[in-house]
This record gives structure tokens, C-alpha cells and sequence, in this order.
């Protein structure tokens, strides 16, 4: 069997662990200790965060959407297929380390696609975009830290609770999309964005490719 081989990793701001990225082969996984946050086989369900967001938003002619975490650019890149020409598209992402590492070893993945028109990266925590606006996204897409049940960074349990629901809601335009991806169900979750105004939809989606394995949650709320 083909070993895993590091080809870098980076210190998580406000966590003890460090993020690391692998490869074996032409497989990639992201990891932090032990557990794999995301894997180049397995992009299924992040794709699907953009696809079905995007297709609440087909008769706006220019939509701005923000996405918190650039990961592997799943979400970034489904979402540029369906989108118009006029939209842009602003992806934060909080570990300058994840977007070397997108323009370097695991450019062949990304194509390209940072370098769109319609992309603009902000390095940094996706809450200040968010806690700075008001009625400026058409949709606000969150991946981050696996999910309101989190991993690493407890400054990410603040966009899952209701004031980070409740600045979600400011910046988004009216009937805006607040999509949020998990890899597990959370009920609590759930009511929390009932509870902020959102009508919410749940969506249990296959994440490898083939439709096959375990199924992650993507919830859309809309505003």
C-alpha cells in the first residue's frame, strides 16, 4: 500500500492542534490529529452545500455569496459552474498555510479556480465579513470546523450559536440562503436556526462520489 506522506501543516489559531496536509498517491486528506476533516475522494457533500444553495438563487442575475473555509475548493468550484458572470464570490478562510497550499500542492485540484474573476479570498475569520455587513450576500455557505458540533477552535462555536445565527441573518439580503454544512445531525442546531428566523430545509447527503458510505447534513435556511 501506497504510505501517506505529509506535505505540510500549520498551528490552528486558538487550538493546541495543528492542521496537516497528506498525501498518498494522487489522494489528498486534510487532517488535524487523528481525525481527517476532509479527504479529495470524499467531496460529494461539500459540492452539494453550493449546488443547492445556487439553485435557490438561478433567477438573480448577480449574486454574492460568502463561503467560510476554502478546504479542498469543493464548494468553491461546484459553485462556480452554475453561477453567472456578474457574481462574486468571497471565500474566507482563516489559515494562510490552506491557500498556499491551494495554489501549491494541490493546485492540479483547485484548476484554476482561484484565480476566476468572480473569486476574491479574504484571509482571516469568516465572522468579521459577516459581523460587518448588512443585506449584502445573497447566500452565506459555512463549512467550518465540521460542523456546529466543532472540533478544534471554540471561536467557531460562535457562528452556530444565536448571536452568530442572528449576524448571519443581518447580512444576508432578503430571501437570502444561510447553507450550513455538518457532518452529523444536531437537532439543537436545528432549532437554533428555526429559533433565529430562518425556514429551514435539511438535506442528508452521500460524501463519497459513488453515493456509497456515511451521509453529512446541509442545512438551508432561509432568511
Amino acid at each position: 500500500m501506497i504510505p501517506w506522506v505529509e506535505l505540510g501543516s500549520a498551528p490552528i489559531p486558538g487550538s493546541e492542534s495543528r492542521l496537516r496536509l497528506m498525501q498518498r498517491g494522487s489522494e489528498y486528506s486534510i487532517m488535524t490529529g487523528g481525525i481527517e476533516l476532509m479527504n479529495s475522494r470524499m467531496s460529494r457533500s461539500e459540492q452539494a452545500l453550493a449546488t443547492l444553495t445556487c439553485a435557490q438563487l438561478k433567477d438573480r442575475p448577480a449574486p454574492r455569496l460568502l463561503i467560510g473555509g476554502l478546504g479542498m475548493g469543493f464548494t468553491l468550484r461546484a459553485a462556480l459552474e452554475v453561477l453567472p458572470a456578474l457574481s462574486r464570490v468571497e471565500v474566507a478562510e482563516l489559515l494562510p498555510a490552506v491557500i498556499d497550499w491551494a495554489r501549491g500542492p494541490m493546485a492540479e485540484i483547485f484548476s484554476g479556480c482561484l484565480d476566476d474573476r468572480r473569486v476574491v479570498i479574504l484571509e482571516g475569520d469568516v465572522a468579521s465579513p459577516i459581523n460587518a455587513a448588512s443585506g449584502a450576500y445573497d447566500a452565506i455557505l459555512l463549512d467550518v470546523d465540521n460542523g456546529p458540533g466543532g472540533l478544534d477552535r471554540v471561536a467557531n462555536d460562535g457562528l452556530y450559536r444565536a448571536t452568530g445565527l442572528a449576524a448571519s441573518r443581518r447580512a444576508l439580503k432578503p430571501g437570502g440562503i444561510l447553507a450550513v454544512w455538518s457532518a452529523m445531525p444536531d437537532e439543537a442546531f436545528l432549532r437554533r436556526m428555526n429559533q433565529a428566523g430562518f425556514t429551514v430545509t435539511e438535506e442528508r447527503v452521500h460524501a463519497h462520489r459513488k453515493r456509497k458510505g456515511a451521509r453529512h447534513v446541509i442545512w438551508l435556511g432561509v432568511a
